[in-house]
């Protein structure tokens, strides 16, 4: 099997309770978004909102290897480009911490805007410039 194949198959891939095992994954997410930005908001030690500041990236982590599984053609698509840039984003949180409440209110904005856009907006491909 070659690498593309591997990357972009031909019919999506899927499993069994792949939909329910996304939503536990987001909902671990969206909890570990609240105690981060709890903490920055709040200015609570590291030592306390850190934990939360992992269960965010692991549990985006597994949501992305999820569906660059599931189809890489995810990574091309608007959906998934707002998610490389709020990865981004989250990486100028430790380059400029003095910043970080409005960083993560940027990155809440992203999520409500891609993940509640309508589908014509979420597929689209600026990279190819087109729906896929």
């Amino acid at each position: 099997m070659s690498v593309k194949n591997l990357i972009f198959p031909q019919q999506s891939r899927s499993f069994y309770a792949k939909r329910w095992f996304d939503i536990l994954l987001r909902t671990i997410h969206l909890i570990g978004l609240l105690g981060l930005s709890g903490g920055i908001l709040f200015n609570a030690e590291h030592s306390l909102w850190f934990p939360y500041f992992l269960t965010t990236i692991i549990s985006g982590l597994a949501m992305v290897v999820l569906s660059v599984w599931s189809n890489g053609k995810w990574l091309l698509q608007n959906r998934g480009l707002m998610i490389i840039l709020k990865v981004f984003i989250l990486f100028l949180l430790a380059v400029f911490p003095e910043y970080a409440l409005y960083l993560l209110i940027f990155i809440v904005i992203i999520s409500g805007i891609s993940s509640h856009a309508p589908a014509k907006f979420r597929y689209y491909s600026p990279i190819l410039g087109r729906e896929l």
